[in-house]
């Protein structure tokens, strides 16, 4: 059985104790310690990493009685040197110390309980059993959370009997037998965990509520504690700083700036609409003038398909001639008509666009066409055009 220093103390960083026992498994060789700080995988909280005797340690389990630790060799001797990862150990401690205390926060304003905790590499979620909280819900919890840790509540770790846990008041009863591990925050709640945790809630630093979502009819809540939310805040920062560049104001009159620059674009694109619709009016025309033998045929660069089919869907309101259309920077490929002409686009492209490389389809008054290179465009583009003329003859 391997004793467990993180359940005394999350602080013991460093320590010498022996080993009892290697493995070798499919995915590598495992270390089982006398005395383990090294936290396993469990409750919502990642494992710890560090070193044995300066072998890297990539993962901690726990199976039973014993903590299994996955090292990148077998370490020399058998009485070792252990090392955390301090900073990504008193990273965890400070997001599991922030969920106990939002989720106890969240239970008390609002009576929702938590259901599940995920710590993830840049930010937490708890699920709470409540379908929705409102921008002021969350405005109200997150001020509340805060007033808790600038409060300072001592977090106390004690092991207790079955009994003797039955009588304190637990969030939700233990799923463990025998003896119960408690983690109290003073004045604020009893929880059964086997995580680590800071001495006290002044140790959490700061909680920053990200965002909610609807999970299964509860309330997904996303958040960042300590160093994770000031990373946050400068990220944020960092983009309104460069927003107050880019347009030239304060912070304060960014939203405003966007929302003019968006009224701004949104006429640009009007008036460009306006504009592409007047030049295919006069391209269509001039088209109409070129046409050859009952065929309206012509090649562009850089015209977007949609330009393509609309241009073509133009043309075909104009006439009853077949219309062909090609962009030859994108290889693509456009046949349309109004619906007198015998032959069907679509079915047309069908039958040949294999033999040239082509993929796509349409319906009977419309079809397009995509081609890897210029060649098979080209080569299809000639033979559409040399089908259709003959078709009209």
């Amino acid at each position: 059985m391997t004793i467990r220093l993180y359940y005394n103390s999350s602080y013991v960083t460093e320590w010498e104790t022996k080993i009892t026992k290697t493995l070798e498994r499919d995915d590598g060789w495992y270390v089982l310690l006398e005395e383990s700080a090294f936290y396993p995988h469990g409750g919502g909280q990642p494992c710890d990493t560090g070193t044995i005797n300066g072998v890297p340690v990539l993962d901690v389990i726990s199976e039973e009685d014993e903590v299994l630790h996955k090292v990148e060799r077998l370490p020399d001797g058998t009485t070792v040197l252990c090392q955390i990862d301090w900073q990504r150990r008193f990273d965890h401690m400070q997001q599991h110390s922030g969920q106990h205390l939002l989720s106890a926060v969240c239970l008390k304003l609002f009576g929702a309980m938590t259901l599940s905790f995920h710590l993830g590499i840049d930010s937490a979620t708890i699920d709470v059993e409540r379908p929705e909280l409102t921008l002021e819900h969350l405005s109200q919890l997150e001020l509340e959370v805060n007033q808790a840790i600038y409060d300072n509540h001592r977090i106390a770790s004690y092991t207790v009997s079955e009994e003797e846990a039955s009588r304190l008041p637990l969030v939700k009863s233990p799923t463990v037998t025998g003896n119960v591990r408690i983690v109290e925050i003073e004045n604020v709640e009893y929880n059964a965990c086997g995580g680590t945790h800071v001495a006290s809630t002044g140790g959490i630093g700061m909680i920053k509520l990200l965002r909610t979502e609807k999970i299964r009819g509860n309330t997904r809540i996303s958040f960042k504690c300590a160093n994770r939310a000031l990373k946050e805040f400068n990220d944020c920062l960092g983009i309104i700083g460069k927003l107050s560049l880019k347009f030239n104001t304060g912070k304060e009159d960014i939203v405003a700036r966007v929302e003019k620059w968006e009224q701004e674009e949104k006429q640009i694109l009007t008036e460009m609409a306006a504009l592409k619709e007047q030049n295919d009016s006069f391209v269509a025309r001039e088209l109409l003038e070129r046409q050859e033998s009952g065929l309206i045929a012509h090649q562009f660069e850089n015209k977007p398909l949609k330009d393509l089919q609309s241009l073509a869907i133009k043309l075909s309101s104009l006439t009853n001639n077949p219309v062909l259309l090609v962009d030859l920077t994108d290889f693509k490929v456009v046949l349309s008509h109004s619906g007198r002409f015998e032959r069907a686009c679509g079915a047309f492209f069908k039958e040949h666009l294999g033999e040239y490389g082509g993929k796509g389809g349409g319906s009977g008054t419309m079809a397009q066409a995509g081609f890897g290179t210029l060649n098979e465009v080209l080569a299809f583009y000639e033979f559409a055009k040399a089908e259709f003329r003959s078709s009209i003859s």
